[in-house]
């Protein structure tokens, strides 16, 4: 199943996967990816889970981001748009990156309507702020943002390729998928706000505290050193959290460790095994 139609004052596309009336969950891809970045896991988890997943404004066969609606809040009314069960109207919410933000920013704003969440490497470097991590990363993704600046869109691509993607050297990704990255770059300096400001005040005193769901983190052991430092500090607030690490993963883990992901998604919201 799928549609395309006005969400949250944006031309949105989203999927349906999985079996009809089972679970429900709503899944959040990371910048600059698009709701195919799920299939793997989606795979493994068919039978158990009813799979909504929706391209961000900008990413896939979604529209453009209007450039003026703070994008987080974009991105979080669709998301709760998409929730709903045949019982009590509660999903699982499953998000990665900067959709890992948006997942919980829902859960802040709707606890109601959440019956858990899976935070694969939410991207909140705020939360380090102070930690030598903090500025070790600052000093590492400086050299992207300044070819943003500079409008070498391809140049920012590849440099935040090099922290943030799959492993694979920039000359083997495909030169579609590299145009396209470089395309949507700006996307990425529009997450700044929430990613680096918590402009939405995400971890502010007691706010993590208040989310009430249990909470499942997992991270790549080879992703880049700030992830464990923000999943440190978000084991430590979080009320109900449960963390994974795969091993010889990297940021991409959705879709390089499908199956490791879906079965840690699977235990811990006490599903039967994942697929093999």
């Amino acid at each position: 199943m799928a549609g395309t139609e006005a969400r949250a004052g944006h031309r949105i596309c989203w999927t349906h996967e999985g079996t009809q009336g089972a679970r429900p969950a709503v899944m959040i891809h990371c910048a600059l990816a698009h709701r195919g970045a799920w299939r793997g896991v989606q795979r493994q988890l068919q039978d158990h889970l009813s799979m909504r997943a929706f391209d961000l404004p900008g990413h896939g066969e979604s529209g453009p981001w209007d450039g003026v609606t703070e994008y987080q809040d974009v991105g979080a009314e669709v998301a709760e748009s998409l929730i709903g069960g045949p019982n009590d109207g509660k999903a699982d919410l499953i998000g990665h990156s900067y959709g890992a933000t948006i997942a919980l920013r829902v859960a802040q704003m709707h606890p109601e309507r959440v019956r858990s969440l899976t935070l694969i490497e939410p991207v909140m470097f705020h939360v380090t702020g102070g930690q030598p991590v903090h500025d070790a990363y600052r000093t590492e993704i400086a050299p992207c943002f300044k070819a943003l600046r500079d409008g070498d869109t391809l140049l920012a691509a590849r440099r935040f390729n090099r922290v943030w993607g799959a492993g694979a050297p920039w000359d083997e990704v495909p030169a579609a998928h590299r145009q396209a990255m470089a395309d949507r770059m700006h996307l990425i300096a529009a997450n700044n706000p929430v990613t680096e400001g918590d402009v939405n005040g995400q971890a502010a005193p007691g706010a993590l505290e208040a989310v009430s769901c249990p909470v499942l983190l997992i991270e790549g052991a080879k992703s880049p050193p700030i992830i464990a430092a923000i999943h440190d500090v978000l084991a430590a607030r979080l009320p109900d959290v449960r963390r994974v690490v795969v091993q010889g993963a990297t940021h991409m883990v959705p879709i390089t460790h499908p199956r490791q992901v879906a079965e840690a998604i699977s235990d811990f919201m006490g599903l039967t095994r994942a697929q093999a």
